[in-house]
């Protein structure tokens, strides 16, 4: 068996890997993120998720062009409506929409030449993907950036192998009271959760539940 090579700890300060230069609130939340790995995010209906989603993809095509796989969703009328609350036209082609296209379809696009490195998917539960699978998904294509959307269970994303995707994601993004809470291995510490929208937020009770959660394993 062929080992792969090692590296010392000098060689590995000297890598140049690709990040994100966030900025604003999105750098506050979850800091400069690298240009590939694994995101989750998750929250209960009626918490802004769909909204922050939106949100996040139009800052994302900022950086580049998206893919936004509707798996759950198809593109119906509130997919619609929330483009339009949105304003996603101003985006014009960097954001590619697809509609329920399988996974296994999903990754014959990204394997063309110049495909899109960011891929949202959502969800993780209509996407038919295990632990198993999901973890040879993404080994296939290590320069992507994958964005699962879950649903919840509590404070965590539904499903026990929904619950791994969690604990093996750089960020984990929980949606709560028109907030977005983020834990990102990008962070030393928790940062200040993501505003989707001023009036809701204001209008919910503080959830002292989410504090509990950011301080529980930042580096899971």
């Amino acid at each position: 068996m062929k080992l792969k090579r090692a590296y010392s700890p000098g060689e590995v300060l000297n890598m140049k890997i690709p990040r994100f230069e966030f900025s604003g609130d999105w750098q506050t939340s979850i800091g400069n993120p690298a240009k590939s790995g694994v995101w989750i995010i998750w929250g209960a209906s009626g918490n802004g998720k769909s909204s922050f989603v939106m949100q996040l993809a139009k800052y994302l095509c900022s950086f580049g062009r998206v893919i936004y796989d509707s798996l759950e969703e198809s593109t119906g009328l509130s997919f619609q409506m929330s483009l339009k609350r949105h304003k996603m036209g101003e985006v014009k082609k960097k954001l590619i929409i697809l509609d329920r296209e399988p996974m296994e379809q999903l990754e014959e696009r990204l394997r063309r030449r110049g495909s899109p490195g960011i891929v949202i998917i959502d969800s993780f539960q209509y996407s038919g993907l295990n632990y198993k699978t999901y973890k040879e998904f993404k080994e296939r294509h290590p320069k992507k950036l994958f964005i699962f959307i879950s649903h919840a269970e509590g404070l965590h994303p539904a499903g026990r192998s929904a619950r791994k995707v969690e604990y093996d994601a750089d960020v984990k993004i929980m949606v709560s009271c028109f907030k977005a809470w983020c834990k990102s291995r990008f962070m030393e510490r928790p940062g200040e959760p993501y505003v989707i929208w001023e009036e809701g937020a204001a209008k919910t009770l503080k959830d002292d539940n989410m504090e509990d959660y950011l301080n529980d394993g930042m580096g899971e």
